[in-house]
Parts: structure tokens; C-alpha cells; sequence
């Protein structure tokens, strides 16, 4: 089981001693059990490459969805679609080889609503990213 570490104000963070690609099919199939689906594949390292001609380190961003908790958000308040999906990204650093995973801490996004029903539902989701993280 990986452990989770908080990262300061909004991230909740693994490192894995697991190849990257490996990491983004395990990833995705963790996030698929906790009831999310993957709605967006951002492949920044390749964006940059064919936009700015620079070269990064892999670099996924997933832009993960729980349906029923979209909905019970979208539901107290429609303009909540700002801070939707949840970002999950998968990288790979040169400094110690793990593949990193990391996710938008829920709780700290929904923060800035002051609503406390989404603060419910941010909470919910939270602990199923937190499951999917684990459990890498």
C-alpha cells in the first residue's frame, strides 16, 4: 500500500518505485474502482514539445470524474464547473526515478465556495482519491 502525504494547501501525493507507464494504467484502474472516470488526457510533456519545442520529463494530467459526486456538486451550485474534474497527474522525476502521482486535494479546493454542502461532497471525494492513491 503507498503512503499518502499531504502536500501544502492542495495536493495529496504517492512516489512509486514503478515504471511511468505503469503507473498511468495503475492509476487510472485505482481511480476506476473509487468510481471515477478519466474525462481528459492532457499529455504535457508532447504539448510542449509541439508548441514551445522544449523538452520535459513524462508528464500526464488526468482529468479525473466521480459522476454521482458531480452531480450532487453541480446540483448545490451550478457554477461549481470552475473547479471540475479532479486533476490527477502522473510524472516522472529525475531526481530519485519514482514515478510521482499526485491529486487535487478536494477539501482545499471546495474551500473557497464557503458552501458547506460542497464542502460535504469535497469530502467524500477526497476520501476515495485518497483510497486510490493508497491503494498503488
Amino acid at each position: 500500500m503507498a503512503q499518502v502525504s499531504q502536500q501544502p494547501g492542495y495536493g495529496l501525493r504517492v512516489a512509486l518505485d514503478i515504471p511511468y507507464d505503469q503507473a498511468v494504467t495503475a492509476v487510472t484502474e485505482a481511480l476506476k474502482t473509487q468510481g471515477f472516470g478519466v474525462l481528459t488526457e492532457i499529455d504535457v510533456k508532447a504539448t510542449m514539445k509541439k508548441k514551445l519545442d522544449k523538452n520535459l520529463p513524462p508528464y500526464l494530467i488526468l482529468g479525473a470524474c466521480n459522476p454521482g459526486l458531480a452531480f450532487r456538486a453541480l446540483s448545490n451550485e451550478v457554477d461549481i464547473g470552475l473547479l471540475l474534474p479532479c486533476n490527477v497527474v502522473v510524472y516522472k522525476t529525475d531526481e530519485t526515478g519514482k514515478t510521482i502521482v499526485a491529486a487535487i486535494d478536494p477539501e482545499a479546493m471546495m474551500s473557497v465556495t464557503d458552501n458547506p454542502e460542497l464542502t460535504k461532497v469535497a469530502l467524500e471525494a477526497k476520501a476515495l482519491l485518497v483510497q486510490a492513491l493508497e491503494s498503488l
